[in-house]
């Protein structure tokens, strides 16, 4: 279904997506290997963050900043908060339905591929027979080459 790696290796525009919590921290899981080699995208999401009530900075929704010429960095809103409490864990697959449907646009816009982790597994604790069909369902079936890394 999902082409599996470790580290990035592809031709072209690419977009990294990965999930993010509505509470504007960024510090922890995937977004630290991300920060190490580009700035732009830990400071746009910050600034989504701040600027939030004049925004479009809520559950579902996707930013997408460019790293480098050929690399985007896919900041989507996935999580709501960042423990797991009496509303059960972080993630909340509807909102990453909504943000993997507006990323298939943002793909076919910019002819990319995608590449991920395992989105909405780690800090966020989904599980991966949850994420995966909906991977399926939003950006294969519609034709966008995805590749999934294993850390």
């Amino acid at each position: 279904m999902c082409e599996r790696r470790r580290s990035p290796q592809a031709k072209g525009v690419k977009i990294i997506a990965h999930i993010c919590n509505n509470l504007g921290g960024w510090g922890k899981g995937f977004v630290l290997a991300i920060s190490k080699r580009w700035k732009e995208p830990e400071a746009a999401y910050r600034s989504w963050h701040r600027n939030r009530a004049k925004n479009d900075f809520a559950l579902g929704n996707i930013q997408i900043v460019q790293a480098e010429q050929y690399i985007y960095i896919a900041n989507m809103l996935g999580q709501q908060g960042m423990r797991t409490g009496s509303n059960g864990v972080p993630i909340r697959f509807e909102a990453v339905r909504e943000c993997l449907e507006k990323l298939v646009l943002e793909a076919e816009r910019l002819n990319a591929s995608v590449h991920m982790p395992r989105i909405g597994c780690g800090l966020a604790g989904g599980k991966w027979d949850r994420v995966e069909p909906i991977i399926k369902e939003t950006l294969i079936d519609k034709g966008i080459q995805v590749t999934i890394y294993d850390f």
